[in-house]
Formats: structure tokens, C-alpha cells, sequence
């Protein structure tokens, strides 16, 4: 999945392409570095909707073309009508399509292979999981334009250290790729002519497991990471009770125990 600079004649501004079990969403403004417009997080949003539904698709890598992963928002289309009615609109809409990427049952791994900057930052950091390009780069930079990350920093800060995340929310300075690894905020870097390599092993290997076991994991992962140790272990315990009452899951075990194959995973 190469980067390609030019977007074809009448070709939609979010793509997507399903193979074995992984579905591939991929930004398609190249010309405006994949800025968020309002259309853009509606189709995002629209298609999460949809993925959450469809049995078929275990993991959404979310890429991009063109030289930038996300620019963040479309500064352009604010400007147009910066009333707060219509800002309130649009950063509701952008916490809702973040918040999708977190909702559903699918692990979602951001493929970065350029500059990702403001709410485009945002977007690798609410991803469950992000492989990068030893190219790409990645700032908090609406601070240099009069505009404090607000909505980023929701992100950001859950992923990175308090130090770090707000040394990149106070400065709007670049960080490399390295340095987002060494942050925490990506997992893998790896060079750009293995990018594609990199996270479709990462698809698979995931893509292999249990769907309704990926599924309950990914769920009880954030619910517990925001409660307190007590209730954490409450909701992590009760999640293990449901997986262990599935056949699949006793089947396994026994796969295990007398070294045969796994089976068959079930659906969710």
C-alpha cells in the first residue's frame, strides 16, 4: 500500500479494501495533506459504524495517501464559519469518530508513513495500535496558530507520560519517529519500504486470535484503564468468567494441554 500523491477523478476521499479478514480504511485528500474536513470524519464515522457490524473483519488498519498521514483538521473549512455553534458541531462529531475507533470489537492499527500533526496526532494516538515509517513525524502543532490542542491532548495524554505530552501540547514541536516510539505513542518504527510488511504481520497475528476473545479484551482494556484498581479487577474478573464459559475457549486450552492445533475460532 504504497503512498501515492494524486487522487484520481471522481474517486471517493476515504477508501477502503478488505482482504482476509482485514480491513484496510485509507484517507484520500493527498492534495490537503488528508485534513479532516466534516465530509471525511462523516465517511470515517459512517464506516466504523458499519465495520462494528460485519462478522467478516477482525482488524481496520487505518492508512492514508499522499505525502501526510493527517494534517488534522481542515483549517480552511473553520474559517469558513468559526461561530460556536458550528465549532461545537464539529469537535463533537471529531470526539464521536474517536471514540468509534475505541468502540469497536475490532483492534485498529494506524499505518503512519508521513507527518501527522494536531488532530491528525489525535488519530494515531486514539488508534489501539500504530506502526510507523521511520520518515514520519508527529506534532501537537495547533499551538503555533493560536489554537491550544484541546481535543488531542485527550488522546496524547493517555499515551504518553504527563511530561512528554504536554511539553508536545505546550511547544507544538515536531517529534521523529524514534522519539514517538521512545514516547510510547506508536509501537513499531520500521523502515519505509517495510512499512507494509510491518503491519500486515501485525494484522495477522491478531487477525488470528479468537474474534469474541480480541473483541472482550479490547472492551474490558479501556473500560478498566479508567477505574480504579477495585473495580478494575471486578470488571477484568467478570470478562474472564464470560470468555471461560464459551466452548471455544475450553477448546483451546485442551489444544494446548495435548499439544494439537487450535481450532476453529468462533465469531463473535
Amino acid at each position: 500500500m504504497p503512498a501515492k500523491p494524486q487522487k484520481r477523478a471522481n474517486e471517493p476521499i476515504l477508501l477502503r479494501d478488505d482482504q482476509d479478514g482485514v480491513a484496510t480504511l485509507t484517507l484520500n485528500r493527498p492534495d490537503k495533506y488528508n485534513a479532516l474536513s466534516r465530509e471525511l470524519m462523516g465517511m470515517i464515522l459512517d464506516h466504523l459504524d458499519r465495520l462494528a457490524h460485519d462478522r467478516h473483519v477482525r482488524v481496520v488498519v487505518l492508512a492514508a495517501r499522499g505525502k501526510a498521514f493527517c494534517a488534522g483538521h481542515d483549517l480552511r473549512e473553520m474559517l469558513a464559519d468559526p461561530s460556536p455553534p458550528a465549532m461545537e458541531a464539529l469537535f463533537q462529531q471529531c470526539s464521536q469518530m474517536m471514540l468509534a475507533l475505541q468502540r469497536i470489537p475490532q483492534p485498529v492499527i494506524a499505518r503512519v508513513h508521513g507527518t501527522a500533526t494536531a488532530a491528525g496526532c489525535q488519530l494515531v494516538a486514539q488508534c489501539d495500535l500504530a506502526v510507523a515509517a521511520a520518515t514520519a513525524k508527529f506534532a501537537t502543532s495547533g499551538i503555533n496558530v493560536g489554537l491550544y490542542c484541546g481535543t488531542p491532548s485527550v488522546a496524547v495524554s493517555r499515551n504518553l507520560p504527563r511530561k512528554q505530552a504536554m511539553e508536545m501540547l505546550l511547544t507544538g514541536e515536531f517529534i521523529d519517529a524514534k522519539t514517538a516510539l521512545h514516547y510510547g505513542l506508536v509501537n513499531k518504527v520500521v523502515p519505509q519500504a517495510k512499512l507494509d510488511a510491518a503491519v500486515a504481520k501485525m494484522a495477522k497475528t491478531i487477525a488470528d486470535k479468537g474474534p469474541a476473545f480480541i473483541a472482550a479484551g479490547k472492551q474490558l482494556f479501556y473500560r478498566q484503564i479508567e477505574n480504579g484498581m477495585n473495580l478494575a479487577y471486578k470488571h477484568a474478573t467478570d470478562v474472564m468468567v464470560q470468555n471461560m464459559q464459551r466452548p471455544d475457549a475450553r477448546k483451546g486450552i485442551e489444544a494446548f494441554l495435548n499439544k494439537r492445533p487450535m481450532p476453529k475460532w468462533q465469531d463473535r
